[in-house]
């Protein structure tokens, strides 16, 4: 792949390690049984949605699982909320260390208040890095910015505010819809599958 100037990361999936059934599991331990059904990867309900567009708070997600489970605090409600979350492999961050000497790079992801409290604790914990920011030209994160993937916006707005040429620039995701909507803003993009890490797809691209 020529011509590439940026990269626009996501997050969980690509440089975060997750595992969503782990929340799944905590929360149905908690005693929301169908919690599959109300939260999946691919199909959320809008109580979710609103909570990554930061249109709802971190309290007002905690009241509305309180719907379903009234007797749970807060701190229940954020270990099982944070528990997909797991750990940044050290090739990633090395990579993006490497990365940044060569290329304009970017972060969007769709998240809330409550991961990245913890995703950022997860790599002070790790690393000592205060902030996964710092790798970055600049992040969009959803609960801050008031938009999402895959809408076609989101992407042109990214496009615009960065600067940076949708032909010039590779978007990398490990969700497909994620990609169909880069891709019908002209980016050039890359889906990574679960047997895939990051570097061995940007090796294979030729970019590193």
């Amino acid at each position: 792949m020529k011509g590439i100037k940026s990269i626009i990361f996501d997050l969980g999936g690509v440089l975060l390690n997750i595992d969503y059934g782990l929340t799944i599991n905590a929360f149905k331990d908690l005693g929301i049984k169908n919690f599959d059904e109300i939260y999946t990867q691919f199909k959320q309900e809008k109580f979710f949605d609103d909570f990554e567009t930061g249109k709802s708070t971190s309290n007002q997600f905690r009241s509305g699982i309180k719907n379903y489970l009234p007797t749970v605090n807060n701190k229940q409600i954020d270990a099982a909320w944070n528990a997909m979350l797991l750990n940044f492999p050290k090739e990633n961050i090395e990579l993006l260390k490497l990365l940044k000497e060569h290329y304009k790079l970017f972060l969007l992801s769709n998240t809330n208040e409550i991961h990245f409290s913890k995703f950022n604790e997860i790599i002070y914990n790790q690393y000592q890095i205060p902030s996964l920011d710092v790798f970055f030209d600049k992040v969009y994160y959803s609960f801050l910015v008031g938009y999402r993937k895959p809408h076609l916006e989101t992407f042109k707005q990214v496009l615009s505010e960065s600067c940076i040429h949708a032909d010039e620039t590779l978007f990398i995701d490990d969700s497909k819809q994620h990609i169909e909507g880069a891709k019908r803003a002209g980016l050039n993009t890359h889906l990574l599958s679960g047997k895939d890490n990051v570097a061995d797809a940007l090796k294979k691209l030729g970019l590193i």
